[in-house]
């Protein structure tokens, strides 16, 4: 189901707003497709102006950097924390500010993995 991204059909007052237009398709928004740990899977989708956003569906491996420097690509297991939602730790879903345990220990997502297509992460020091 797709989102309509203009304005509610309610005042902030409660009274009701009367369009002048109607609704148009660059205020529709796609659906949500919440990147997981499993196979490396990308997804190109064209956006307005012509242009294109790579997004990541799945991802088994991250670019992890231990913070001087060095970054190595290394296997992800499986998420430990997940501050945006507690229901994405159960499902494995990455996003941004995800913890995820690694071979190398934990490390914390700091890229988007739906719009920018890659998958950083910073070591986390127990």
């Amino acid at each position: 189901m797709t989102h309509w991204q203009g304005k509610s059909n309610r005042k902030i007052t409660g009274g009701k707003r009367f369009y002048h237009r109607k609704k148009r398709k660059f205020e529709i928004s796609r659906d949500y497709e919440l990147p997981m740990i499993s196979e490396h899977k990308r997804k190109i989708i064209k956006s307005r102006g012509n242009n294109r956003k790579v997004r990541i569906v799945g991802a088994g491996e991250v670019n992890l950097s231990d913070g001087e420097g060095n970054v190595k690509r290394v296997e992800m297991k499986n998420v430990i924390k997940n501050p945006a939602n507690p229901n994405y730790v159960q499902r494995n879903i990455l996003n941004k500010g995800a913890v995820v345990e690694t071979e190398k220990g934990k490390a914390k997502i700091t890229s988007r993995p739906g719009q920018d297509g890659v998958m950083n992460a910073v070591l986390i020091e127990e």
